[in-house]
């Protein structure tokens, strides 16, 4: 059921014991939007577990809640659990949570096109990013945001916009950012934590860089990384942007093997709309930035998904 924002508010406020959950291979927006309202809550007197089924990245461990995040759950720690809240994705991409929280009510924040529309109850608006969404939340409610809240949503804003360089940065979006400084967050933190890298993940970004194809008479970018290499790095956040820049480059393609016969593809362009190939792979997401996982091989992956941008670009000519 599609909601409004008002109704949204009203399932938050009603709830008690909540868990907040976000996608697989979670990103600033996903994590920065899960700490920003578990704060919120938890500061509104409510009981509340993060619990996100995948690896988080290190660069955002600067964040206040960071370390509380779950990675896994069990049916016992679920069965009081009254409002299961989805933030950044639909309900296909949160792992084994649906089960475990299968007698709570499913409330679904997100602002991704693609979304499936499964929950009991979705507000899916036109945001920036989902932290967004859940900054809207908050004013809604007429409720004070404290210094660790406006840290995780700017966060979200900022990794989800290229700190306010993509083309989903909107004047509220600026206004937004505006009221989280006010309250507290500190861009140059976010900034400097988010850029810095370890040794090891630049030299994982050189041999990632080693791995470029450029196809499609230019207009197609590529990096294909195996198992043993992605096994080898902690985190390959932001490693298609080293291509999405390449001149004359429309779409930039990453696809990583996260296990033998299983890829996680993501997809950048400058205009084309990739979600659409996105969701013919069973995957979704914006416009200019989308992803889905493929269950074969990475030879076989990347075949699949390069062919698939190859027909999307001639389609479109």
């Amino acid at each position: 059921m599609n909601i409004s924002l008002e109704k949204t508010c009203s399932l938050l406020e009603a709830a008690n014991n909540v868990v907040i959950t976000a996608h697989v291979n979670p990103d600033g927006d996903a994590i920065g939007s899960s700490i920003g309202l578990g704060t919120f809550l938890e500061e509104q007197g409510k009981n509340v577990k993060i619990v996100i089924c995948d690896k988080l990245p290190r660069n955002l461990s600067f964040l206040h809640g960071y370390d509380r995040i779950q990675r896994s759950g069990d049916a016992e720690a679920f069965k009081d659990v009254d409002l299961l809240v989805i933030l950044d994705t639909d309900m296909s991409r949160i792992g084994n949570l649906n089960e475990l929280a299968k007698n709570a009510k499913t409330l679904n924040i997100d602002h991704h096109i693609s979304n499936d529309q499964k929950a009991d109850y979705l507000y899916l608006a036109k945001s920036s990013a989902t932290a967004e969404i859940i900054f809207d939340v908050i004013s809604y409610m007429k409720a004070p945001i404290s210094a660790d809240v406006a840290m995780a949503l700017y966060t979200g804003i900022a990794t989800d916009t290229g700190f306010f360089k993509y083309s989903n940065t909107r004047s509220s979006t600026m206004m937004a950012g505006a009221k989280l400084i006010e309250a507290g967050a500190s861009p140059n933190v976010v900034s400097e934590a988010i850029e810095e890298k370890p040794l090891e993940i630049v030299k994982g970004q050189i041999e990632a860089l080693s791995t470029l194809e450029i196809t499609s008479n230019g207009r197609v970018a590529g990096m294909f990384l195996d198992y043993p290499l992605t096994s080898s790095l902690e985190s390959t956040e932001g490693f298609i942007d080293l291509i999405r820049v390449i001149e004359g480059v429309e779409v930039a393609v990453f696809v990583k093997s996260v296990e033998e016969k299983v890829c996680r593809v993501s997809m950048r362009s400058k205009g084309f709309d990739v979600s659409k190939i996105a969701m013919k792979l069973g995957g979704g997401g914006h416009i200019r930035a989308a992803g889905c996982t493929l269950y074969m091989p990475l030879q076989e992956a990347k075949t699949t998904v390069l062919k698939e941008i190859s027909d999307a670009l001639e389609s479109a000519k």
